[in-house]
């Protein structure tokens, strides 16, 4: 009976230093705002995700434009449409490009990405890379963005709500 005790005991203090070391990792702080709502800051998350104090970031976004290059046949169209699409996976896989998507109506301004990158040039370097800015179907519009760095989760929470894939 001693020894289970003892067993026990010694779970229960494994357990309290497993949670006291995780809360000093975590370095979570609940705290009120001006605003009287509360906040959960996450110093770890803030650091994965490049999070300035005020939870924001530096982004590059791209409006995507009709390009020039628009008389084509459907089949080389839906050929550069997949290969679109095929890249803009490359991107988000390699962390570069937190969002991306197309406006619903039909007009010149066809859609947006938002660049996970230090500079313009960074995305512009990126954006030569698009198959549909190659072949002339579109152009960007690359400007810098200030907007909350929790869209660095985007991408990870798409993959759990995706139930097929764009591209096939």
């Amino acid at each position: 009976m001693k020894q289970i005790v003892k067993h026990t005991l010694g779970l229960i203090i494994v357990g309290i230093l497993l949670i006291s070391c995780n809360n000093q990792n975590q370095k979570s702080v609940k705290e009120e705002n001006k605003t009287g709502l509360y906040t959960v800051y996450d110093s770890i998350k803030a650091a994965e995700y490049g999070a300035d104090e005020y939870g924001m970031k530096k982004y590059v976004m791209a409006f995507l434009k009709r390009g020039p290059n628009q008389e084509m046949n459907e089949t080389k169209s839906n050929e550069i449409q997949m290969a679109h699409l095929s890249n803009i996976n490359r991107m988000a896989e390699q962390g570069k490009l937190v969002l991306a998507g197309p406006f619903f109506d039909n007009g010149d301004l066809r859609g947006i990405y938002i660049f996970n990158v230090e500079s313009i040039a960074e995305a512009e370097e990126l954006t030569n890379s698009d198959p549909a800015i190659i072949a002339g179907v579109l152009v960007m519009e690359l400007k810098e963005w200030y907007g909350s760095a929790a869209l660095m989760s985007v991408n990870e929470l798409h993959k759990t709500l995706e139930k097929k894939s764009i591209i096939e």
